[in-house]
């Protein structure tokens, strides 16, 4: 089932056309990571699905509804944690939860619900602090908190690892993971081990159109690499002598006797480069497929 379908979609701020004929459809239970440089239009896209700014033309649909036509209904089955995070700063953090669960039909029992979240988002030791009080960590956890304490279907992250230690990184990465079992989840980040490490999605969006959508793993593929192999030799080998083989394209040397191998024509030369080893009587510590890492396939697809 789709929870989110999004078609043709149009946003011009003035002259500049912030997105371009944007068409995604996300099903129940997808981590989706949005990519995009800055000024891409990922901010723009998730606000027009959260029905917080009008798109220019056309369709948004949550659930099968159109945002514009049901932007309040819709509204409730969203969580939104902006980049930005607005909290009332002046607020106990137990206070601020309970308030903002008040503002949402629910069917909870306010209490109850205010300390689950405080549990799920580890804000135990800090609960009975006045927001102000907290640091930008912890702040993004009261964010994170706000954001599910209605038990929305679709929660929709901005930037929600910012100012996180890496103990807390690896907390919220672990919540966003068990809550995408039964929630649709889109998240926005500048973080690719953060996206390899959740998303099971991903779609790349740069000057407002998608440049690539796809599962996690199947992403170095869509950028055309040549195939390359890592390998370590125990004894130092001389450049020339790599590049002498047929099936070698090019090959780098990296930290004491690590290689990287680029093959011709894309092929699988890992039995040849054992064979080579074997008749040069060399000794091969290590051998694997280098893939393409997250950042590369970014850079490639948005040309910078």
């Amino acid at each position: 089932m789709q929870s989110v379908e999004i078609k043709d979609l149009v946003k011009v701020y003035g002259s500049q056309k912030a997105l371009d004929n944007v068409s995604i459809n996300i099903n129940k239970g997808e981590i989706v990571g949005l990519l995009g440089p800055n000024g891409a239009g990922k901010s723009t896209l998730m606000k027009i699905l959260t029905a917080y700014i009008p798109a220019t033309s056309g369709l948004v649909l949550v659930n099968g509804k159109d945002v514009d036509e049901f932007p309040l209904e819709i509204r409730k089955k969203l969580g939104y944690l902006p980049e930005n995070n607005p909290l009332y700063l002046d607020m106990y953090v137990k206070e601020y939860l309970s308030f903002v669960l008040k503002m949402y039909p629910h069917k909870f029992d306010v209490k109850v619900r205010v300390e689950e979240m405080i549990k799920l988002t580890g804000l135990g030791r800090e609960q009975n602090k006045k927001i102000e009080a907290l640091s930008k960590g912890y702040r993004q956890r009261v964010g994170l908190a706000q954001a599910l304490i209605h038990d929305p279907e679709i929660l929709i992250l901005d930037e929600p690892t910012s100012g996180l230690d890496p103990n807390q990184l690896v907390d919220i990465r672990k919540i966003i993971s068990e809550l995408g079992r039964d929630k649709t989840i889109i998240l926005s980040t500048h973080i690719m081990q953060e996206v390899e490490a959740i998303c099971n999605r991903v779609i790349i969006i740069d000057k407002g159109k998608i440049v690539a959508d796809d599962k996690t793993e199947n992403l170095s593929k869509l950028i055309g690499s040549e195939m390359r192999f890592k390998v370590e030799f125990k004894e130092s080998i001389i450049k020339a002598k790599l590049l002498h083989m047929d099936f070698v394209q090019s090959a780098e040397q990296k930290e004491g006797n690590i290689w990287i191998i680029n093959s011709k024509d894309n092929n699988d030369i890992r039995e040849d480069i054992f064979k080579f080893a074997v008749d040069n009587h060399y000794n091969v510590l290590s051998l694997s497929q280098d893939e393409s890492s997250m950042e590369e396939v970014f850079q490639k697809l948005t040309n910078i």
